[in-house]
């Protein structure tokens, strides 16, 4: 007989228990109706405020493919994503999120597709249920700048829902940035991936963890973690300046020894002080930006702290 293949889905769970026991149940689903994967389920709890762990610990007391890691405190999606992948060991790893807006069922045809030959298969999102005009424009917006700034080109409309194989996996774990765009590291690595296309759903239930605020924090860690065109700025918009600066005093010499225009002192004197000094200060912003991720990693603090593992073995606990 066969051996089956392998394969851990890790789920980053934050205050998720309106979503849970609709997710568990197709999950379930998913697992009862393969015959050709061995599935397991890795929910990494994020510091949730609410049931979320309860009604975890509660079906991992009956199942023990569903594996639980409670970290210590709230470290963000991204540590919790990275958390999970640093506990899989199977063949492939699949990464998706608890609200239900990436389909569980999906998994399936993201394995066949990595079955031709690709190490990465992404869900890429063909129509997105429930998102308004202004959440569409500026992932968009997000993409466009991230595709030219850091001159890697990201597949648009997708996010972390993806499936990698057991290469791609090690590969990973190397990685140990404390700034963590995680899709966009996986694309990184280089490996030969394709996509699958899906419409993607509204959330089954609750609120968006990712409100404007903090889009906005992780658009700006996607982007000075895979450029330093922001560092460039400041050297063009330094010689825009200065050749500006250039051709206007030529432009009031001309004035002052050739016509009898008069050129208004203070006021243009006044302007050009508040224009550099925003300059300046903008582009101190920028530098400090960098500087202070640099700081963070030469404090090599581990990404996240894990307060209790349930269903893993022994020696994944030491």
């Amino acid at each position: 007989m066969k051996q089956k293949e392998s394969l851990t889905v890790v789920i980053p769970v934050y205050n998720e228990e309106s979503c849970l026991e609709e997710l568990i149940a197709r999950l379930l689903k998913l697992k009862n109706n393969s015959d050709n994967v061995e599935f397991s389920f890795i929910f990494v709890n994020d510091g949730s405020r609410d049931k979320s762990l309860d009604i975890l610990t509660r079906y991992a007391e009956t199942y023990s493919f569903f594996k639980i890691i409670n970290l210590s405190r709230n470290f963000g999606h991204q540590m919790a994503i990275t958390a999970g992948i640093d506990y899989v060991d199977s063949d492939y790893v699949a990464v998706m999120d608890a609200d239900l807006q990436d389909p569980p069922e999906l998994i399936e045809k993201l394995y066949e597709k990595i079955k031709e030959g690709y190490d990465v298969v992404y869900a890429k999102r063909i129509k997105r249920k429930g998102e308004s005009f202004l959440k569409l424009a500026t992932a968009r917006l997000f993409y466009y700048f991230i595709n030219k700034l850091g001159r890697i080109d990201f597949p648009l409309n997708t996010g972390d829902f993806r499936l990698f194989n057991h290469k791609v996996l090690n590969t990973f774990k190397n990685m140990r940035e404390q700034h963590r765009f995680i899709r966009g590291m996986i694309h990184w690595l280089g490996f030969n991936s394709a996509p699958v296309y899906y419409e993607r759903d509204r959330r089954f239930a609750g609120n968006t963890k990712y409100p404007f605020r903090k889009m906005f924090i992780f658009a700006l860690d996607a982007i000075f973690s895979f450029s330093n065109a922001p560092l460039r700025i400041g050297s063009y918009i330094g010689l825009f300046m200065i050749s500006f600066a250039i051709l206007g005093g030529i432009l009031m010499l001309y004035l002052r020894f050739f016509t009898s225009y008069y050129v208004p002192g203070i006021p243009a004197v006044i302007l050009s002080i508040i224009l550099l000094s925003g300059v300046q200060i903008f582009m101190i912003g920028i530098v400090g930006e960098y500087i202070g991720r640099i700081f963070q990693e030469t404090k090599n603090r581990p990404l996240y702290i894990v307060d209790r593992l349930t269903n893993f073995p022994s020696k994944q606990k030491e």
